[in-house]
């Protein structure tokens, strides 16, 4: 019997490199077997070395490889011997691998799937912790525990997706460094080398209880795609458990908030005969202009609207927000974003440090446009006739705040801001000069965060929305340093 002691985990080269060299001995994998470094064995019990190359190794399929590269992360301490008899019979049937009813390759399905599920895991439920050094640098690290060796393969997803942060994963068996440069590797540590608490994490506590949605709630499924053991090292865990005591309550309050019928006085003055139109000839403020816009007959939407929904904020305000139109709560309370959407962008902007009582919100269309379902109203988008005939009041509203930036919040704001049908993906991140001086920037609509199904696309989606508020953050810092 000859051993084969493997030094790393995962490492698929090493591997690679010693099979090749024992499939060139010539020898069975019943004449082989292969230890891990720290295995427990006799005093003669070492690595043997191989005799003279002197067969041919010959080619193996790509696909092989490919899943070779996944299984090797397996935490099976078979998988090391396995991998090599699937590699010593594919030398007679190169077809071996189209054999689903075979028990290696089951094996190696098996392994594949779990090690991709495990890397998918840590992606969905790594928390970093802020730490700041003596330097006042501040960094950030998270603790994980996967179920196999997936650290190395999930990690340059992590420097991908925080490339401006300094940060470390530690796992019982490796750690993971990004200095902001380059990606490095470590020894594993233990729980206690990572902080327990720090700021971020009620950030995560808001985001969690903002979109739990108890009429969606199926407990067996949640503890499926976010299992138990990953739970206390969650900072939003702590919240399950009440949230699902309080479940059945949030579900009726929720039916009842969302029975939003208009009033019956706004059916009535539906009923009446509609008098003239709007009077724009003595608007001279933002008052006049809130007033006026209750009369505007410029499009059909007023008709079924409960009222107009005109901007908020101050006279002069150093930042416009233009979202595409009031939702329901908005057109019955009157006020713009103070629905879910409104909640979202409340909490980013304040996370971002942009001053929430300077910003101006509005909307490019007034009235909410809808699909009566029962008793409940289902936003519709507005055409591009419905924008065109609204952008008078926007125009009235930018000529009156005289904003130093806007931002288009989603693709209606866009266009009607350029006048044209635009893509967000295309113009997000680059300021925009307009006609009259003004700084425009373009990003999603925060109602956009609040239809992504996974925690992994809405936490990836709501960094994008946030690093655009960052560089709207940093426009207004400019703007002011230079008047």
């Amino acid at each position: 019997m000859h051993i084969v002691r493997m030094e790393g985990l995962n490492d698929f080269a090493e591997w690679r490199g010693k099979a090749r060299q024992v499939l060139a001995a010539g020898l069975s994998p019943d004449q082989v077997e292969w230890r891990m470094l720290g295995d427990v064995g006799g005093l003669l019990d070492q690595p043997t070395p191989l005799p003279l190359a002197d067969h041919p190794v010959g080619s193996v399929p790509r696909q092989f490889l490919d899943l070779a590269e996944q299984a090797i992360c397996h935490a099976d301490p078979a998988r090391f011997a396995v991998l090599y008899r699937l590699l010593w019979r594919l030398q007679a049937d190169g077809q071996l691998l189209q054999n689903s009813a075979d028990p290696d390759n089951s094996l190696l399905t098996k392994w594949t799937s779990a090690v991709r599920r495990d890397s998918h895991k840590m992606k969905a439920f790594v928390r970093f912790k802020s730490i700041v050094d003596d330097s006042g640098l501040e960094r950030y690290a998270a603790w994980f525990e996967p179920e196999h060796y997936t650290l190395e393969r999930t990690a340059p997803f992590f420097a991908r997706r925080f490339d401006g942060m300094v940060w470390a994963i530690v796992t019982p068996y490796r750690s993971a460094y990004w200095d902001g440069e380059s990606l490095a590797f470590g020894p594993g540590g233990k729980r206690a080398d990572v902080p327990q608490d720090d700021a971020v994490e009620g950030d995560w506590k808001t985001y969690f209880s903002s979109i739990f949605n108890p009429a969606r709630l199926k407990v067996s499924m949640m503890k499926s795609e976010m299992p138990v053991k990953y739970w206390r090292n969650l900072p939003e865990a702590e919240l399950i458990a009440p949230l699902i005591r309080g479940a059945r309550q949030m579900e009726a309050e929720m039916i009842e908030r969302t029975a939003s019928q208009p009033p019956s006085r706004h059916l009535r003055q539906q009923a009446r005969e509609v008098e003239g139109a709007e009077d724009v000839g003595e608007i001279a403020s933002l008052a006049d202009a809130r007033a006026a816009v209750q009369g505007c007959r410029r499009c059909p939407l007023y008709e079924h609207a409960t009222q107009a929904v005109f901007g908020e904020g101050p006279e002069h305000a150093e930042v416009m927000f233009v979202g595409e139109q009031p939702g329901d709560q908005e057109d019955l309370a009157g006020k713009p974003f103070v629905g879910p959407a409104g909640q979202v962008l409340d909490r980013a902007v304040e996370k971002l440090g942009i001053d929430r009582s300077r910003v101006y919100v509005t909307n490019a269309v007034k009235h909410f446009k809808f699909e009566p379902r029962g008793k409940r109203r289902i936003h519709q988008r507005p055409d591009g006739g419905e924008i065109q005939a609204c952008k008078f009041w926007l125009n009235l509203e930018i000529g009156l705040v005289k904003p130093k930036v806007i931002v288009a919040l989603g693709a209606t704001a866009a266009q009607s801001l350029l006048g044209k049908s635009v893509t967000i993906s295309k113009l997000r991140g680059t300021p925009i000069a307009l006609a009259d001086g003004t700084t425009l920037f373009v990003t999603n609509h925060p109602s956009y965060l609040l239809r992504i199904p996974d925690v992994e696309g809405k936490a990836r989606e709501q960094a994008k929305f946030e690093a655009d508020l960052l560089l709207v953050r940093e426009a207004i810092a400019g703007l002011r340093k230079t008047h």
